[in-house]
């Protein structure tokens, strides 16, 4: 029972000692960045045509519901985070509130819960780096491009996204935030230039019937409800930043600063992305494409851009 119910106090986490610590080198434009780099990826690329093909144009209320719960989840980050600004994030929390057995389910969880998410992200890309190779005259067979239940052997671009990020993260947390920034501007950068191109084939006829499969029911697998827990997804990542608390330089602002701030932008630009793709196409044009976003600009004749 004495490991059950062990806890450490909020003072003993934050006191100062002699002990091994991490180097605070960040303030809140690297959070910022990281939250977003960590929100912003395979989520918009591809749930956006899973979302629209569940509830319809009424994708949107999917997304705005998705990130008003996340916010409410990234509040309670922030102002643990504030409380505790030290590493483990919810592992943390756990211990010093509910004890250490919970603490350690909670701490495996997360390991597994980011070996998923991982995963996950890193088949999402692989689907863009084909489509990419696909557009250069490059054409992997599917036995390398996918796992044995898609009726491949390896999913190699997948494997190779991960080994390379593995390798940018080995560089150290300074260098690989600062990395992370630019390729975040790169991101955000790339799905501005999606919105420029789509919004002048924007078309309002493209919203109607504007929720074709209702807002949602028991039992049921389509609808609003549906595509926003899916979309939820999308949104994950909020979390990195907590686990970033011990290196950072002033944590009692800069973790709200990055885990808000972060938030509210990847909602706005989740909601612009997808009504420009929804009014430049309608939702049938890419409601089952892996790569969505890259299928539209394809439609819209804009080959180079989807490179």
């Amino acid at each position: 029972m004495a490991f059950w119910n062990r806890r450490r106090s909020i003072d003993v986490m934050t006191a100062p000692h002699d002990g091994p610590r991490l180097k605070p080198t960040l303030s809140w434009p690297h959070l910022l960045a990281l939250g977003v780099g960590a929100i912003v990826g395979t989520g918009i690329l591809t749930l956006i045509g899973v979302g629209a093909g569940l509830a319809g144009p009424a994708v949107l209320i999917s997304f705005g519901l998705a990130g008003l719960v996340c916010v409410c989840a990234a509040l309670a980050y922030a102002e643990l985070s504030t409380m505790m600004p030290t590493a483990g994030s919810a592992y943390t929390y756990s211990y010093a509130v509910l004890g250490e057995m919970i603490a350690w389910v909670v701490g495996w969880s997360l390991i597994l819960e980011y070996s998923l998410v991982v995963s996950a992200v890193a088949v999402g890309w692989s689907g863009y780096a084909v489509g990419f190779l696909s557009g250069l005259g490059v054409d992997l067979p599917t036995v390398l491009t996918a796992g044995p239940h898609a009726g491949g052997i390896i999913n190699l671009p997948a494997v190779a996204i991960i080994g390379v990020v593995t390798g940018l993260l080995l560089l150290g947390t300074k260098e690989s935030a600062t990395l992370n920034a630019v390729l975040v501007v790169i991101k955000i950068a790339a799905l501005v230039v999606f919105v420029a191109i789509a919004l002048p084939a924007f078309k309002p006829e493209h919203f109607t019937p504007f929720m074709p499969n209702g807002f949602g029911a028991p039992f049921v697998q389509t609808g609003v409800m549906a595509a926003a827990a899916i979309i939820f997804f999308a949104f994950y990542g909020f979390d990195a930043i907590s686990t970033a608390a011990e290196e950072t330089k002033k944590p009692e602002r800069d973790l709200a600063i990055g885990i808000i701030g972060s938030m509210l932008v990847c909602t706005a630009l989740y909601l612009v992305v997808a009504a420009a793709a929804i009014g430049a196409r309608p939702v049938s044009d890419f409601a089952d494409s892996p790569e969505p976003l890259a299928l539209i600009l394809r439609q819209m004749g804009q080959g180079t851009a989807a490179q």
